[in-house]
């Protein structure tokens, strides 16, 4: 009987130890911006401006102090019974929206500033409105967020930009399986996909070329090592389990 103990606290202490080995992680998997120091003034040279791409969607209200001379520009996409809404314009393939009285107007790679000014600028030069107020937005201004944080999906940016911050916050956070040394933002730029893999365990995150999201961003957190551990652990978990159920049955039996 002696023996049969002894096994059995063999498989259990096996066991023990690999639930142990598998939910351990440290301070430095986990914490933001180890390397600012107490009282450190960061400041933000930044200067990222979101830049319209091919395919963006956008809505466009002119507006003067004369409502009726606007009308031309603003036009109205009937929805039924609720009435109507402004007419979205999609930036095609050559970069150009089809603008009313305008025409062909090229906007891809301009910001939205940029792109304010030169309805502004078109205008002027046709003698059509004097001193117009533009507000354009990004209808299709979205972000997606997958892997390890406790919310992936896709998120729309109301403002004229999101940083990294601000898309994993919508995102509930990085789970605790989450590597935060290496996430991955995979970007549309100039019909090509770019790939940039950003530390937010270290300060210098806030001057990543990636820090500010465009439109249509992917960003992608892979488990850390803990997270990895924890995948291949639970299999091994079960297996123990299934070992330790088998191991008290031989030795039930052989004890009848």
């Amino acid at each position: 009987m002696s023996k049969t103990i002894a096994i059995i606290k063999l498989v259990c202490l096996v066991f023990a130890l690999t639930v142990i080995n598998t939910s351990c992680s440290t301070k430095k998997d986990v914490l933001y911006f180890q390397n600012a120091k107490n009282a450190e003034t960061i400041v933000d040279t930044n200067t990222f401006n979101a830049r319209l791409k091919t395919g963006d969607i956008l809505n466009i209200y002119i507006s003067t102090p004369d409502l009726t001379v606007t009308e031309p520009y603003n036009l109205i996409e009937s929805t039924g019974t609720s009435g109507g809404r402004l007419v979205d314009y999609l930036i095609d393939f050559e970069g150009n929206i089809d603008y009313p009285v305008l025409g062909k107007v090229k906007l891809e790679g301009l910001t939205i500033g940029e792109a304010k000014e030169l309805f502004k600028k078109k205008f002027a030069e046709g003698k059509l409105l004097k001193d117009p107020v533009v507000i354009i937005r990004i209808n299709n201004y979205r972000v997606s967020i997958f892997g390890q944080v406790n919310r992936p999906g896709v998120y729309p940016v109301t403002g004229e930009r999101m940083s990294i911050l601000e898309a994993l916050s919508a995102a509930g956070d990085l789970a605790i399986t989450g590597k935060r040394d290496n996430v991955l933002v995979i970007r549309d730029f100039d019909g090509a996909k770019t790939y940039t893999r950003i530390d937010l365990t270290s300060k210098e995150v806030f001057n990543s070329p990636v820090y500010y999201l465009t439109q249509n961003d992917v960003v992608y957190v892979e488990p850390n090592s803990f997270g990895v551990s924890r995948a291949s652990g639970d299999a091994r978990i079960g297996v123990l389990a299934s070992i330790l159920g088998l191991t008290a049955t031989i030795i039930l039996l052989f004890s009848i």
